[in-house]
């Protein structure tokens, strides 16, 4: 590595960030940028281990130590050229992934990990602002034609690659945009649409082609895109949300999280909608779940002027360090506390919901709620809950989002149109390594196919889908895989 006391030298450091009382004055990104002099400092913390943990930490494979050294010895080409080899999308990992590979980091285990995420974040946007992101139609064209529908990042990953390959592909989005749940799901706060917009650019300027307002087995149907196309690729995500379905369910107040973040990252991109406005202005709002989408939830209620936010969580609060059950370098589940926390939230554990109270008119003006205490196993990992008797409350509150996690994708449309077999769990059954369904020329990726997960490993799944892809239409690929080693390794 490029200075191998480093990581003896310097301590961890993140980039400053806007304060919590200005930052939800609007809908910005807050997270700034390293001086040259601290971000070299920050790479040189990586050390020259004998194996980089961080790579399988990664559900990309990337190349870290490499791309690290590349930055201390500011060789922002090769920086680049490393991370992208990997990476499609480092200006959406860089600013939104939970960062496993820091979690693997062998300097984390008795050190904070090396600034992974955010080296990566800066190397794409250097590499954009030296011109090294360019868009690179391929030379010879295999003639084959692609449908990709869904336009997250598992969908442009598979695009992207695909693409790369040398084939015709034609992406589907039923929204008015593409990018999926990095364009409607994920907040402005923190990621900008502009981020989005730019790499979209790039593909089109690629040769891939975006066709959206288009909903696939309703406004084309699924014989008509089986016959235009030599293989379709399924990515359009886990849409399907967990629902609370106990008396009250339908008192005005009581939403879906996505359905209030939609709308939210719609208004700041000035796009009409016409669906009935959701505020949380004024409001005293609850957010069930305690997961990233409860966490936006909390962060937007706070920008639109929340009189209190309130986070509330069945499960038992995490332990704040790793236990012998979250033995290194595995992703550690414990307590996280969040830039939207950050910002103002009430958080409570062992909670569960048994009813949403309602006035006269049919506004939610309550919720009753109990305390739980979670049976475990030996492992640590809860069994049952049992409620705490005498612990049954109301809860006052006027807005409450539900953002318990999401079940599986719509059936209704294309997937019952195709007649794909499904898993016991409702997704596209599609084995890991093969991401063919049960239907002729027909693939899954991403949260369609392995479930609810985080947006690396939608990428993940979009470039090892197209591997896959190009293997059935050709014979064979020479697209790369997370598997292989790499050439800067």
């Amino acid at each position: 590595m490029g200075k191998i006391t480093g990581f003896k030298e310097f301590d961890r450091e993140l980039p400053p960030k806007v304060s919590p009382e200005e930052r939800v004055r609007d809908y910005n990104e807050f997270v700034g940028k390293y001086s040259e002099d601290k971000l070299n400092k920050q790479a040189a913390r990586c050390m020259n281990c004998g194996i980089p943990f961080c790579h399988s930490g990664c559900p990309l494979g990337n190349v870290i130590p490499e791309f690290n050294d590349a930055v201390y010895k500011q060789n922002w080409e090769e920086a680049y050229t490393i991370l992208s080899s990997t990476n499609n999308f480092p200006e959406f990992t860089g600013r939104i992934c939970p960062a496993p590979c820091e979690s693997a980091c062998v300097l984390g285990i008795n050190k904070p990990p090396v600034t992974i995420e955010e080296i990566e974040k800066h190397i794409i946007e250097v590499a954009y602002s030296k011109g090294f992101v360019k868009a690179k139609a391929p030379l010879i064209r295999s003639g084959k034609t692609i449908a990709v529908v869904g336009s997250g990042p598992a969908g442009l990953a598979a695009a992207a690659q695909l693409n790369k390959a040398g084939h015709l592909v034609t992406v589907f989005e039923r929204d008015d945009h593409p990018g999926g749940l990095l364009r409607y799901g994920i907040p402005d706060f923190k990621l900008e649409k502009w981020v989005v917009e730019r790499r979209i650019k790039v593909m089109e300027e690629s040769g891939v082609i975006f066709k959206c307002n288009t909903n696939v087995g309703v406004d084309i149907s699924a014989d008509e895109l089986s016959r235009k196309f030599d293989a379709i690729v399924l990515a359009g995500g886990s849409t399907i949300p967990r629902n609370l379905n106990i008396p009250g369910r339908e008192l005005k107040g009581v939403y879906f999280a996505m359905d209030f973040l939609k709308q939210q990252n719609k208004r700041v991109s000035d796009i009409e909608f016409e669906e009935e406005h959701i505020w949380a202005t004024g409001k005293d709002v609850i957010v069930i779940g305690g997961g990233d989408t409860g966490s936006d939830c909390v962060g937007t209620s706070n920008r639109q002027g929340a009189k209190s936010v309130t986070q509330l969580e069945v499960m038992f609060q995490p332990p704040k360090e790793r236990t012998e059950n979250m033995p290194w370098p595995t992703y550690p589940m414990i307590l996280k506390t969040t830039s939207s926390h950050e910002e103002g939230c009430e958080r409570y554990w062992g909670i569960n919901t048994k009813e949403f109270l309602g006035d006269e008119n049919g506004n939610l003006r309550a919720i009753r709620v109990t305390d739980v205490s979670w049976e475990q196993d030996i492992f640590g990992r809860p069994i049952k809950f049992v409620e705490s008797e005498g612990s049954e409350r109301e809860i006052p509150c006027q807005r409450v989002f539900l953002a318990m996690g999401f079940l599986h994708p719509q059936f209704e449309g294309l997937l019952q149109s195709l007649g794909v077999e499904l898993d016991e769990r409702g997704n596209v059954k599609a084995k890991e390594g093969v991401y063919r369904s049960s239907v002729h020329k027909v693939f899954a990726a991403g949260d369609m196919r392995r479930g609810q997960s985080l947006v690396v490993w939608a990428i993940s799944e979009g470039r090892e889908a197209a591997r896959k892809v190009d293997e059935f239409l050709t014979g064979s690929t020479a697209l790369a895989s997370k598997d292989a080693v790499s050439m800067f390794a």
